[in-house]
């Protein structure tokens, strides 16, 4: 299927993190931003995400997102994809009020505005998603499902619910000295019910994506195997995973009480990337790999998110590029480019320190600089 590209049309930001004001009309093809570290092109590009998100995508408060001084920030977009869309989000410091439009319509609940301005972020701190914590991975995969898989922020929403009533049952009981194991079990047919969907979910994409990944990892130029899988607290959970949660939560209830916290469930699962050694055992590659190792695992994952946008939505989204290949060596940018290109690279939002540091490939994009939250268009030299 040939997904519609999706543009950007126009962007305006208003005292979100150190952009004061600011509006750009990036051309169908995309925009290179130049600017030294801490000028603002990263912010740019978070401005732009947050239209897909709703919240910041290092996971920051909305208040700490509103620039020095102000009293809230405001964010719009005009999208173009089959027709044009157009979102706006405002946030009041004063009331921690966060108010969102889609074409001119407030929705009665804001999951029904995610994923309006449909974007894939690649940035240097992605090397988290294959050498930090499980919690890292789990958001990706959040994320990526939540808007792609129909009914999964539902049960996410409902399983976090449930979950953070079942904790708080638990810890009441161990303040006070004794197991209420009624108050606890009353969430648990809750908890099985929603988690089932999201272990479905996630073991699926990561079945039909496994292939895919390990292509990418070699295609992007490493020697290596890498693999990737879903590690399920729950052995035997693409069986009956209500059922096999319902089973584990009742068996773990015991020890959940005398620690006072959920110990099994997919808030405790790991999408497990391995490499293989001379010896071809896979190893875990927040361990055994190298940082270009990882951040090529990284990058492939995000390629995987393009592409489950794409085919699931009939939405190419538009590519923001933070400075993506400051650690990479060139033989690896290439390769990613060049995969990029091949899957049908959409407008793409480049942003890079130095003039010379945009690949020769992007070279033909108009440019904007970005200097102490001032972004200006210019001509390329």
């Amino acid at each position: 299927m040939n997904a519609q590209r999706t543009r950007l049309a126009r962007l305006v930001v208003r005292d979100f993190r150190n952009l004061a004001n600011v509006e750009l009309s990036p051309p169908s093809d995309g925009l290179v931003v130049v600017g030294d570290n801490g000028q603002g092109k990263t912010s740019l590009l978070e401005a732009i995400y947050y239209l897909q998100i709703l919240r910041s995508v290092r996971g920051a408060r909305d208040q700490d997102l509103v620039r020095f001084g102000a009293e809230g920030f405001f964010l719009s977009a005009t999208i173009e994809t089959d027709r044009c869309h157009e979102i706006g989000v405002g946030f009041e410091r004063a009331g921690n009020r966060k108010r969102v439009r889609v074409d001119g319509v407030v929705p009665e609940r804001l999951s029904e505005a995610l994923g309006t301005l449909p974007s894939v972020m690649f940035s240097p701190a992605d090397v988290e998603l294959a050498a930090g914590a499980p919690s890292a991975r789990r958001r990706f995969l959040d994320i990526m499902l939540a808007l792609t898989a129909r009914g999964y922020l539902g049960a996410l929403q409902r399983y976090r619910a449930a979950l953070a009533r079942r904790n708080a049952a638990l810890r009441e009981s161990a303040r006070a000295g004794r197991g209420s194991a009624a108050s606890v079990a009353v969430w648990e047919p809750s908890l099985a019910e929603s988690g089932a969907v999201l272990v479905r979910e996630r073991l699926a994409w990561v079945a039909a994506a496994a292939p895919a990944f390990e292509r990418l990892c070699t295609e992007l130029g490493e020697q290596s195997p890498v693999a990737m899988r879903y590690s399920c607290t729950l052995p035997g959970a693409g069986d009956d995973p209500a059922r096999m949660l319902a089973s584990a939560l009742e068996a773990k209830r015991p020890s959940d009480l005398r620690r006072g916290l959920t110990h099994v469930g997919p808030h405790r699962d790991d999408l497990a990337i391995t490499i293989a050694g001379s010896d071809a055992m896979p190893r875990d590659l927040r361990t055994f790999g190298s940082a270009g190792q990882q951040r090529t695992a990284a990058i492939a994952l995000r390629m995987l998110e393009a592409r489950t946008f794409s085919e699931r939505t009939g939405r190419a989204p538009v590519f923001l590029l933070d400075d993506p290949f400051a650690e990479l060596d060139a033989r690896r940018a290439a390769n990613v480019l060049t995969l990029l290109t091949r899957d049908g690279l959409g407008q793409t939002i480049l942003a890079v320190p130095r003039e010379g540091d945009i690949p020769g490939s992007l070279t033909q994009l108009a440019r904007a600089r970005v200097t102490a939250g001032v972004v200006e268009r210019y001509q390329a030299a």
